[in-house]
């Protein structure tokens, strides 16, 4: 059976709910202990009427004491009054005890403006990669298909510093690197490059970008394109996965044709996954989330 961390985030949110709404379909099928506070995580179940009860794990390296009837807790105490900094602990906690065992992290949706008030933080995949001094991609992963933005949580006129042939080529070169590996188990039949401007910059007239992106990818036999991100995902091949040269151009198709689709971090000792939504604070405690993607990143 497979055993899993859940790092539970930010509690001001539909995290817990998920968890409890998932777990009588979780227990046979895979092993879960949560990383969080376990006074405030019992808070939140009071608050959800929820009839589970919670098994503190003393020793979370080993699952000996593990209960499948239960809610197992690993207890993280608050170090600060503030709450980014016990979130924060709560990541690097997380982080350490996947690498030590290098079981699957699930980590549940956070705020992110809550450290970017106070800390240097883009996101979850970036942090992770600063933290552990490896280089990151973010891989969405859906049912249908699967997306690759070489930028991911910057302004958009600063993506055009990243369309240089050498930066995009060593992007490529980790990507592939990366969807290769055995621990991800990926099938990517047809790996396809958007183009950066519409209509693939109309044989350059509205631009030289996608002649830059052609170059880059002229000698890579497993990518093809690039292709009018416009027209792309018309009709959508089994596997493919698509690379885009920032966020949104790849992330609102992802997330209106995929309804299943989750957050996976490649470039770690251990594999990072994550819902493709947010906190969803606008409906805690009202039973209304989606556990779907949270069942796929338990599942995957």
């Amino acid at each position: 059976m497979k055993k899993k961390f859940i790092f539970v985030g930010d509690l001001d949110s539909i995290n817990l709910e998920l968890v409890c709404k998932s777990h009588k379909f979780l227990k046979n099928k895979v092993k879960y202990i949560l990383l969080g506070n376990i006074r405030e995580i019992l808070i939140y179940l009071n608050k959800i009427n929820s009839e589970l009860k919670i098994q503190e794990i003393i020793n979370p390296i080993n699952f000996k004491e593990y209960n499948k009837n239960f809610l197992n807790v690993f207890n993280i105490e608050n170090i600060s009054k503030e709450k980014f900094k016990n979130l924060q602990n709560q990541i690097h906690i997380s982080n350490y005890l996947s690498n030590t065992t290098h079981l699957d992290l699930v980590t549940l949706p956070i705020n992110k403006s809550i450290f970017k008030k106070k800390i240097n933080f883009t996101g979850m995949t970036e942090y992770l990669s600063k933290l552990n001094k490896k280089n990151t991609k973010m891989l969405m992963h859906g049912e249908k298909f699967s997306v690759i933005p070489i930028t991911t949580h910057i302004n958009l006129k600063d993506v055009i510093k990243s369309v240089k042939r050498k930066t995009i080529k060593k992007s490529l070169d980790q990507i592939i690197k990366q969807i290769d590996r055995k621990i991800y188990d990926f099938n990517f039949k047809i790996i396809k490059f958007l183009c950066y401007n519409p209509h693939c910059s109309e044989g350059g007239t509205i631009g030289l970008e996608d002649k830059v992106i052609k170059e880059s990818i002229a000698n890579i036999a497993k990518i093809k394109g690039p292709f009018a991100a416009d027209s792309a995902f018309k009709e959508l091949e089994d596997q493919t996965l698509y690379l885009s040269m920032y966020h949104d151009q790849a992330l609102i198709p992802f997330k209106i044709l995929n309804k299943k689709g989750i957050n996976i971090t490649l470039g770690l000792d251990y594999r990072r996954l994550s819902p493709a939504h947010g906190t969803a604070k606008d409906i805690k405690f009202k039973n209304k989330a989606d556990i779907s993607s949270f069942i796929r990143c338990m599942q995957f």
